[in-house]
Formats: C-alpha cells, sequence, structure tokens
C-alpha cells in the first residue's frame, strides 16, 4: 500500500484542509523525514499503532512524557475515578495541594510551586517572575535549548526548528529578543565573559541536558560554574527541567548533577499524559507572584483535576526508584546495542545519552553543543529513520529529538530495536 492510500495518508490530506500543514505541531508533519505523517488510532505499554493497524515499538513515548509506558493501568483507572467528579472547577481542589507538595518534597530547590498548562507556559512565567523579582531586563539563553514557543526565547530555538533550518520565526519582531543574550551550550568562558558586560541580567535559562538539539549532556563543571557565576552576580538560574524533570531521576537533572538552581520549570512526567507544567522555586521569589506579589500570572485551566491526578498518580509509581534502574539498565543495553551495530556496519554514529534519553547523531565527531550538533547528516537520519520503521521501530521524526525509553519496554523490545538497526545501518550506508 503506498503512503497515498494508506488511511494515514488519507487522513493527511484531510487535516491540510482544517490545519496549517495539517498538523497541530511542525515536528508531526515528519517533513525531516521526507514521508507523510502517521496517524495514531491507540497506544498501549510500550507499543503505539497506527490508523492502518500497523504496530510499533514507540521510542517517542509522547516526547518523554510517558515515562510509565502507554495507558498504564493505574494512571488510567485513577483518571478514570477522577472523572466521575468532574473535568474541571476553575476553582482549588486538594489534588492541587497533593501535587504541589509532593513536587517539593522531590525538588529541595522548589519551595513553592504554580501549576500551569505547558511548558511554554512555565517558561515564560518563570522569565517574567525572574525580571519582576530581580528589576533587570536581559535574559541569557543558549544556542540549541528549546524553551516554547515563547518569543524572547524563540533564537536558535532548536528541535523542530533546527530540523526545518528555522532557528527564529517571523512574527518575532527585533524588540522582542533585544534583551535576549545567546550564547554556546557548554562554553563556560563565554557565559562568564558575558555576564562581565553588563549588570542588567535577570536570569539565565538552561536545560541541564539539551533535549532539543539531540541530547547533549553538560560538560563537566559547566552547570556548576555557572551556578557560582549567577549567585555572585545575582543573577537567577532558571532550569528548563520540562524534559529532564522526573526523568533522569526523581528529583531531576538538579538531584542528579547536584546543582539547586533559583527557579526550575517542569511539564511532561508530571502531567502522566495530560497537559501539564509548572514553575517553582525559592519562596521568596515565588512570593512575587500574584495574588501574593506584583507580577501576573493566571490560568483557567491551572491545575486541571483530570491532569493533576493522572500526575500524582505517575509520581507515586516512580517513588521507590525501581522504575529508574530498569530503565537505566534498557537504556545502556540500546546504546550500547547500537554502537556495535554501527562499528560493525562501517557507519560514523556518535551515540549520545543521559539515563533514559538517547540519540543518534550521523557523524564520526562528538557532540557537545549546537555547532557540532549541526555536523549530523540528516539525509542518512532520515534513511535510517525510514527503515526504521519498515521494521516496526518508532523514533523521533527528527534527527535532533530524542529517544525515550518506558519503564514499559522490555528486553525482548530492546532487543528487537538493536536488531532493526542492522538494517537500518544498512540504508544508511547506501547514502552517498
Amino acid at each position: 500500500m503506498s503512503l497515498k492510500d494508506s488511511t494515514s495518508g488519507k487522513l493527511f490530506d484531510l487535516a491540510k484542509e482544517y490545519m496549517p500543514g495539517g498538523v497541530n505541531s511542525p515536528v508531526r508533519a515528519f517533513k525531516a523525514v521526507n514521508r507523510s505523517p502517521l496517524f495514531i488510532k491507540k497506544a498501549e505499554g510500550s507499543k503505539i499503532f497506527d490508523a492502518d493497524d500497523n504496530e510499533y515499538i514507540d521510542l517517542i513515548c509522547s516526547w518523554g512524557a510517558l515515562i510509565l509506558g502507554h495507558s498504564h493501568p493505574q494512571v488510567i483507572g485513577e483518571v478514570k475515578k477522577a472523572l466521575d467528579y468532574g473535568t474541571s472547577y476553575g476553582l482549588s481542589h486538594e489534588a492541587e495541594i497533593k501535587i504541589a507538595r509532593e513536587i517539593t518534597r522531590a525538588v529541595p530547590s522548589i519551595e513553592r510551586v504554580r501549576m500551569v498548562n505547558s511548558g511554554t507556559e512555565a517558561v515564560m512565567s518563570a522569565i517574567r517572575l525572574a525580571r519582576g523579582f530581580t528589576g533587570k531586563k536581559k535574559i541569557i539563553k543558549f544556542e540549541g535549548c528549546y524553551h516554547g514557543h515563547f518569543d524572547p526565547l524563540l533564537v536558535k530555538a532548536g528541535s523542530g526548528a533546527m530540523t526545518l533550518s528555522m532557528p527564529d520565526s517571523k512574527g518575532v519582531p527585533p524588540e522582542s529578543i533585544e534583551n535576549t543574550i545567546l550564547l554556546p551550550y557548554n562554553d563556560l568562558d563565554e557565559f562568564e565573559k558575558a555576564v562581565k558586560k553588563t549588570d542588567d541580567i535577570s536570569c539565565v535559562i538552561v536545560e541541564p541536558v539539551a533535549g532539543n538539539m539531540g541530547v547533549i549532556p553538560p560538560k563537566d563543571g559547566f552547570l556548576q560554574g555557572m551556578r557560582e557565576i549567577t549567585r555572585d552576580n545575582d543573577i537567577l538560574l532558571i532550569f528548563d527541567e520540562v524534559i529532564t524533570g522526573f526523568r533522569l531521576c526523581y528529583g531531576g537533572a538538579q538531584d542528579y548533577y547536584k546543582i539547586s538552581p533559583d527557579i526550575t520549570c517542569l511539564g511532561k512526567v508530571i502531567g502522566g499524559g495530560f497537559p501539564v507544567g509548572a514553575y517553582g522555586g525559592r519562596a521568596d521569589i515565588m512570593e512575587y507572584i500574584a495574588p501574593e506579589g506584583p507580577v501576573y500570572q493566571a490560568g483557567t485551566l491551572s491545575g486541571n483535576p483530570i491532569a493533576l491526578t493522572a500526575g500524582l498518580t505517575t509520581l507515586e509509581l516512580l517513588k521507590d526508584g525501581g522504575v529508574y534502574e530498569n530503565l537505566r539498565k534498557n537504556s545502556k543495553r540500546l546504546r550500547d546495542g547500537i554502537r556495535e551495530i554501527a562499528t560493525e556496519a562501517g557507519v560514523d554514529a556518535f551515540v549520545s545519552g543521559a539515563e533514559s534519553m538517547s540519540c543518534i547523531f550521523f557523524t564520526p565527531d562528538a557532540i557537545h553543543d549546537y555547532k557540532s550538533a549541526k555536523k549530523s547528516d540528516t539525509k542518512k537520519y532520515a534513511a535510517f529513520f525510514n527503515k526504521m520503521l519498515e521494521e516496526g521501530i518508532l523514533l523521533p521524526p527528527s534527527q535532533f529529538e530524542s529517544l525515550f525509553i518506558s519503564d514499559a519496554h522490555t528486553k525482548e523490545d530492546i532487543d528487537t530495536i538493536i536488531e532493526a538497526t542492522e538494517k537500518g545501518f544498512a540504508e544508511v550506508k547506501s547514502i552517498r
């Protein structure tokens, strides 16, 4: 069956009549891998099924949100119970307190937390809060780090924009980014130089593990040095842990690397598969938010009871640490297996990773920042993606996204993925 004749193909043609590009998020269009997108019918455990009933082992996992896998029975069960009480109140409820308490206990740097509806909203609010608290305007961000589609941060933002050669966006006026200082990720010297040039920096925002230009861990000393410099210069340090929060370990990247930021942005895992975001930090900073303080932020659906039920159930299942041990073991097995097959096939591939986040770059060189990530051969990745899809493995439809393992992935799943890479790398070898 041709792509055009498939149910997914027909749905895509229909979708384009009503939605820009036929999708609600650019990366879903599969443009970077030279094919029309899949339309999904259902998902369970480590598997996802498209509209033509094709089954795939899923390495997207809703872009990292589904750390327990799809349709976890306990999460689904608690959500069904919560639905009996209503879908949204627009008022306070007990689940808000429960998840806030759990987040503050898990992440010591967060003394107070505000729930929102997305990672973008969390970042946008955190930046406003940092400016309001410090009385300063400028912000520092790093090349290739994606912090949502917020105007001042949509500069060399990684993710889909990086794949599509669109580091910036039309509609973002120059004045929106005139207070944004852009620096290379993992370069502490450049960061220190930038701080010395001006005393008007309110905050620096960083993905502690870059997850939107592939997976790039911080160099030794990078986060620690940034923490010292920001503290010495009265600059707030914001960790964007929308991806890494509750994924690298229960306390997130800041616990993993033993760094305490001033403000943290969360999302994905804390929603258990539902739309959610949060930002939190030191009590004295968070007290600047309305209704306590002068920095305004509000949201009708913030703290939605269904989303928080799914999130709280997920966090409770993650608490004992057994999930992380399983993720660590399977992720190491996956990366080691892929590296071995790549070497045997004679394919230049750099396989990076941080716990249950992994990425395959088609380059012989090590990847440590935006510039080196851009050297990866995206044509080879597209060929690899499509061959792996034929073999029943769903990778992210972009070179610059993370492969995510969930607790539902079994040893057998990992072995199947590794075996499929033999055919995937054989396809890559044919690319000149």
